[in-house]
């Protein structure tokens, strides 16, 4: 009979210590340390009785068809194309987000022409059918299963060969040989290196629900999103309609892409003209507004920005930004009065960006900048124009990428004008009439000069 012996193992970084200690040493974490008992190793046993078997790459073969359309565009962009067969998804966001809604919908797509099987370890087998009847999802190939045994759902794995299986959530698994309760960072570090295998192992599709803690990650170990292949978000101010899936990892397709849902009484729908949804009711006469066309991966999406700079009652004046990096913001103002003169020593600022959109690309530069002059100057923008670009610090435009996808984006939204550094104008074609006035400016300044020169001066009062 094996020797046991205690070990406490690091939920962040997985370092083992043969004792309980308050720090981890290797990663510095507080408090991240878990006790585990582990089998000993007598010294005359082999050390292992799996063979290594190797392939060539050349004769590894596929079929054709490795991946599945789950019947949500916005859910296949994000994965990359659809879900990739023997893939495991780690699919997290806050609580009643949408995240059941959005995997129970796919099943009626799914479950059409393969079998899929949907276990929650959350709600029993008749209030899974109870909404599943509201949001309209019936397939002749779709099971459901309440169960929270982690060997019971895999050995169902094997013997009933499901193509898709959907696990909500990770934290309501259990292994029966772990002393720990469900939920706990061991259980689920060994529950989702279970199913990791198992979805390898027999080629099945593995959909796996994770809450979120405080901070808005993961709950659990950091190292389960090192075993799943991909990591989704689902994002969204649940007192808002609308809904954004990002991808934070993908082993099968780009990180850049996301999609979009609005949240409706019969489920999730998917919003097909984002620019269109994040440019609805926008005000009209206001300052500090400007429109910036951003890339979300190959999707060009317009984005409303808005600044608010109002007298400061304070010594120390306050910088809020939303969806937009807070060190950026004091970076551009910092430009600003550097290189064009503008004093904010004396104001509060305020960015938003509308529709709960978070940008993080450069090319958002231009557009914060010029929506802090208009709030700054109480100048108001003309609704017809479209601004991107990175400011440097010297004050200078750089030239961002994508440029026609983004002017065309911003013709199709209606745009009549259009601000770009002038250095991507090289990247147009001159042949080619993308049906908006384009102009460059070199520097912050003459950016500024071009608000004014194509601004009517009835508007800008």
């Amino acid at each position: 009979m094996p020797k046991t012996k205690k070990v406490f193992i690091c939920s962040e970084c997985g370092q083992e210590y043969p004792k309980w200690n308050g720090q981890c040493y290797a990663c510095g974490a507080w408090g991240t340390l878990e006790e585990q008992i582990t089998e000993k190793r007598s010294g005359n046993a082999s050390a292992s009785s799996v063979k290594l078997t190797m392939s060539s790459i050349g004769n590894v073969d596929f079929p054709d068809e490795t991946r599945y359309k789950t019947g949500m565009n916005e859910l296949d962009r994000v994965l990359g194309g659809g879900l990739v067969k023997g893939s495991l998804v780690l699919l997290s966001g806050d609580p009643g987000i949408g995240k059941s809604t959005l995997l129970l919908q796919i099943c009626a797509t799914l479950g059409s022409s393969r079998k899929v099987l949907y276990v929650s370890g959350e709600e029993s087998e008749r209030q899974i059918k109870l909404r599943a009847d509201r949001l309209g999802v019936s397939a002749q190939g779709l099971y459901i299963s309440s169960c929270t045994d982690c060997d019971a759902i895999i050995e169902a794995m094997r013997t009933e060969k499901p193509e898709v299986v959907i696990i909500d959530s990770i934290q309501t698994m259990q292994l029966s040989e772990l002393q720990s309760a469900p939920g706990s960072l061991v259980q689920v570090r060994e529950c989702t290196t279970a199913f990791m295998r198992a979805a390898k192992a027999l080629d099945i599709s593995v959909f796996l629900v994770g809450h979120v803690n405080k901070d808005g990650g993961i709950a659990g170990p950091k190292v389960l999103e090192h075993i799943v292949d991909t990591v989704l978000y689902f994002e969204g101010d649940k007192q808002l309609s609308y809904r954004i899936l990002r991808a934070a990892k993908n082993r099968f397709g780009s990180t850049n892409e996301i999609g979009v849902f609005e949240m409706r009484d019969k489920g999730l729908h998917e919003v097909e003209n984002p620019s269109a949804m994040l440019l609805s009711g926008r005000p009209a006469g206001v300052s500090g507004i400007t429109i910036l066309c951003t890339m979300e991966g190959s999707r060009p999406i317009m984005a409303e920005v808005q600044a608010l700079v109002a007298k400061s009652g304070f010594a120390a004046p306050r910088r809020v930004s939303a969806g937009f990096d807070y060190n950026r913001l004091c970076v551009l103002l910092a430009v600003l009065e550097k290189r064009a003169g503008f004093a904010f020593g004396g104001f509060d600022v305020y960015i938003n960006i509308i529709g709960g959109l978070r940008i993080d690309e450069p090319a958002s530069d231009l557009a914060v900048a010029l929506a802090l002059y208009s709030g700054l100057c109480d100048k108001i923008i003309g609704e017809d124009v479209a601004v991107f670009g990175e400011v440097g610090l010297g004050g200078e435009l750089r030239a961002v990428s994508h440029i026609r996808q983004r002017v065309r984006e911003a013709a199709r939204m209606g745009f009549e004008k259009c601000i770009v550094p002038k250095s991507s104008l090289k990247e147009l074609d001159k042949s080619e009439d993308y049906g908006i006035s384009i102009y460059g400016a070199a520097n912050l300044r003459q950016a500024f000069k071009v608000l004014e020169a194509i601004t009517p001066k009835e508007q800008a009062q």
